[in-house]
């Protein structure tokens, strides 16, 4: 009688713990003070710091790369997906005001070479860095039959912490407050269905560089906008431009009985949204409700720190722009 192994099964337990040996040194380079244990336990431990804070709260997030992953491996690029991971997850815990703690991801494959693994988690490990935060642990989880071959799936979990005071949910938002848009890197990580429907094969591979540039990270330039610690100046609404954009995104946040008027001409769209839409012959509606056109985050703040906001942002390397106003209305957005 043939003898089966899990390893004939589809998943190599060895190979499995070489490329977790390979990749602690990568992973180390985010540990901040805080981190109590190297990463392979059976969990991970994180000593909250709570020195500087009154009433801390811990906010958490989870999300995926979505189907960018399909352009990844068309063009067999790996290296950047990975900062997605962090940034879709970095970015919706600051729309609280929140300060990213660590992250833990979770990259699930049927059958891929050793390196796109380690360049997906040397993705992950520089959004970490980049937005502050440390990567803690994780989960690779081998599961033949359940992808193709050389495909994978990431998705990532985030704990940040904010005063209790100082947590910014859309409350305080008022009629006449201004709505201001942050400049984004590019499609980000949502829209890629569409996307995918909208250009062949080849328009993908032509535009892959383009397709593939990593989600912007916010944290440090809106961070640096509520210091000091609890702060809150003149903002009263985040919204992190993700999946269903800025209809459903920007009306999440809104009170009842107001509205906010997005002035589309109030920015220039960057051409790649042109081309999609034009290639996929898109209504408006439907590009603004699914993809970010060049604004990646907005900040709805009263008018008379509009200036001083965009000001800082600009020094801290994000162009914005006044791109809407809030009025009194039914919670919806209305872009013209």
């Amino acid at each position: 009688m043939k003898r089966i192994t899990y390893k004939k099964s589809g998943v190599d337990i060895s190979g499995a713990n070489v490329f977790k040996s390979k990749i602690k040194n990568i992973v180390r380079k985010s540990f901040r003070n805080e981190v109590l244990a190297d990463i392979g336990g059976f969990g991970s431990f994180f000593e909250l710091d709570k020195k500087g804070y009154r009433n801390p709260v811990l906010v958490s997030s989870s999300d995926g790369v979505g189907t960018k992953l399909k352009i990844a491996g068309l063009i067999n690029k790996h290296d950047t997906v990975g900062i997605d991971a962090v940034a879709m997850n970095v970015n919706d815990i600051l729309c609280t005001g929140a300060k990213p703690l660590f992250f833990l991801d979770y990259i699930a494959y049927s059958k891929v070479k050793e390196n796109t693994l380690i360049d997906v988690v040397r993705g992950i490990n520089r959004g970490c860095i980049e937005s502050g935060c440390s990567l803690i642990g994780g989960e690779t989880a081998q599961m033949p039959g359940m992808y193709r071959e050389g495909e994978y799936d990431i998705a990532g979990f985030c704990v940040g912490v904010v005063e209790k005071d100082a947590i910014i949910n859309g409350s305080g938002i008022s009629s006449k407050d201004l709505v201001i848009g942050l400049e984004s890197s590019g499609l980000h990580s949502n829209g890629y269905s569409l996307v995918r429907k909208a250009l062949s094969a080849g328009e993908l591979r032509r535009m892959g560089k383009e397709l593939i540039r990593p989600t912007r990270i916010y944290v440090k330039p809106i961070l640096s906008l509520l210091q000091p610690s609890g702060s809150k100046p003149g903002i009263t609404g985040i919204a992190n431009i993700t999946g269903g954009a800025f209809y459903d995104k920007i009306s999440r946040i809104l009170p009842d009985g107001l509205d906010v008027v997005i002035d589309k001409n109030s920015w220039v769209v960057p051409r790649i949204f042109r081309l999609i839409q034009n290639k996929g012959n898109i209504e408006d509606r439907e590009m603004y409700h699914t993809l970010n056109m060049g604004i990646g985050m907005v900040i709805i703040a009263r008018p008379q720190s509009a200036a001083t906001i965009i000001s800082k942002l600009s020094a801290s390397g994000i162009r914005s722009w006044v791109i809407g106003e809030v009025k009194p209305g039914g919670k919806s957005v209305e872009i013209k």
